[in-house]
């Protein structure tokens, strides 16, 4: 083991048994997480409402606050940007982490303080790398640089006192100085607006480095790595960086970009590690080297609630802690946080795949689903359909989104789903009756929707343009970074106007 590889594994072993602790009293952490945040904050505007200084347990706590969404704190926000202080949280905020508006196209600004920066964010780096490193003692990784794609932040409009951007950039802007002779870009590089630059300085700066680890969105960051390809006319990755052997992943899921990185980096020892971080918090990370779920991690100043999805929209849905969570049922993410965010519906769906430890996937949004006749299809069905249907007609898909079709007169309902293939099957209609039989398979509702053609007929598929999906992005201003394709719609907003923008190519 090299010596690098000693000291950070002496650095890692309590903190990871810090970790096992919280997989066994995972209840007692939480309490404990919560009740210290009710504290700090007793003395702001937001504690004082809602008799913070009386609160003693979780039970308390969730009678005397209401559940909120953005909607809902937008006005403390707004003062917060202004450069008011104590109001959600103790002391100033000077940063807000702009959301990709993958919910809606309003945007949304998140506060980050530096509780959040520290304990969680910055924590959470750490910890991805003491779990990496435990798991191949023998790695390499240190030996190099890890290339970040992030995104760019500006000053805030509202007051020369706080700024706002990609949470990418708000950590990079934060790191501490010695992180610039383990990280590439530079931060100048790293913090660039406009894309089509940014891509061509960071392909420039990094191609002579040593490269051992990558951090980002899959779909972003295939863009990059292709254009490093074109740009160097090397057949692949390895070719420029042979000590390359992690990529750390989030934002989308992984599953359809998979195959297509093995082939730009074809080597037995790359590894794929999967986080769940988001502007709001750092949430979950891979934790085995033998499972595809991530390990949510308790103890980042953030308290966690769980909401059945089937009772999203009622008028008083019952969040429950993290003790009274089962297995394989759909869950609305509430969140209470050291960035002031208290009981706070982030949009997030998530599934339980392991109690003692508590393990999650990612399993949609609360409003990216399809439910237009009653078949509940939510995204976690969607990849694993696409992923079935792949594997059987050696597709690759590098964009997609689905949405309704509504019943007619003279037709029944139905989805239409847009595709952008990096590698289209030979036969479309194939490829489609694959996917069909694929969602009957992980979604009994559906299924049943579809029987005899009664509800829904056969999906409708098409094989988009290449550039579609990113032409639609520019036109909203979400190119690069941590902007996401929004995978599936209730509506046909999404459709049309991706069908608008293939016309025009």
């Amino acid at each position: 083991m090299p010596i690098i590889n000693s000291i950070v594994y002496w650095f890692n072993v309590k903190r990871l048994h810090q970790i096992e602790l919280f997989k066994i009293y995972p209840y007692n952490v939480q309490e404990d997480s919560l009740l210290k945040l009710i504290q700090k904050a007793a003395d702001t505007e937001w504690g004082k409402t809602y008799d913070y200084s009386n609160i003693r347990s979780i039970e308390e706590f969730q009678t005397n606050v209401p559940l909120q969404t953005y909607e809902d704190i937008k006005p403390f926000v707004d003062r917060l940007r202004e450069g008011e202080k104590n109001l959600l949280w103790p002391g100033e905020i000077k940063w807000f982490a702009k959301s990709s508006g993958t919910t809606n196209d309003k945007s949304k600004f998140i506060p980050v303080t530096k509780e959040a920066l520290e304990d969680c964010h910055f924590r959470a780096g750490k910890d991805v790398l003491a779990i990496y490193t435990n798991h191949y003692p023998e790695t390499k990784i240190f030996s190099g640089k890890g290339l970040t794609l992030g995104g760019s932040h500006k000053i805030n409009n509202f007051s020369n006192q706080s700024y706002y951007g990609d949470l990418s950039a708000i950590l990079i802007e934060n790191l501490p100085f010695w992180v610039d002779f383990i990280r590439t870009p530079k931060q100048d590089i790293a913090l660039m607006d406009k894309w089509e630059e940014k891509i061509q300085k960071i392909t420039e700066s990094t191609i002579k480095e040593n490269v051992t680890n990558i951090a980002g969105v899959p779909s972003w960051n295939m863009v990059l790595l292709k254009y490093i390809l074109d740009y160097t006319g090397k057949n692949n990755l390895l070719e420029i960086w042979p000590n390359l052997e992690l990529f750390t992943h989030g934002g989308v899921s992984f599953s359809p970009y998979r195959e297509q990185f093995k082939k730009l980096i074809p080597s037995e020892n790359m590894h794929y590690l999967e986080t769940y971080n988001a502007s709001e918090g750092f949430f979950g990370i891979q934790d085995t080297t033998d499972r595809d779920d991530m390990l949510l991690m308790l103890d980042y100043g953030i308290f966690y609630e769980f909401i059945p999805f089937d009772q999203i929209n009622s008028p008083k849905p019952e969040a429950v802690s993290i003790e009274k969570v089962v297995l394989n049922k759909n869950y609305a993410l509430v969140i209470t946080t050291n960035s002031g965010l208290w009981r706070y519906i982030i949009g997030d769906t998530v599934i339980f795949t392991s109690l003692y430890p508590h393990r999650i996937k990612i399993s949609g949004r609360t409003r990216h689903y399809i439910n237009a006749f009653g078949e509940e299809l939510i995204i976690d069905n969607a990849e694993k359909a696409l992923v079935i249907a792949c594997e059987k007609t050696g597709a690759q898909i590098l964009e997609y989104t689905a949405g309704p079709v509504y019943m007619e007169s003279n037709a029944n309902g139905t989805h239409e789903w847009l595709i952008e293939f990096e590698k289209a099957p030979d036969n479309l209609e194939y490829f489609t009756t694959l996917l069909d039989n694929a969602l009957c398979s992980v979604n009994s509702d559906y299924e049943a929707k579809r029987y005899k053609n009664i509800t829904l007929r056969m999906p409708i598929v098409h094989s988009m343009k290449k550039g579609v999906f990113f032409e639609w992005l520019s036109e909203k201003g979400k190119v690069g970074g941590q902007n996401k394709v929004p995978r599936l719609a209730n509506n046909r907003q999404y459709i049309e106007e991706l069908l608008r923008i293939e016309k025009k190519l």
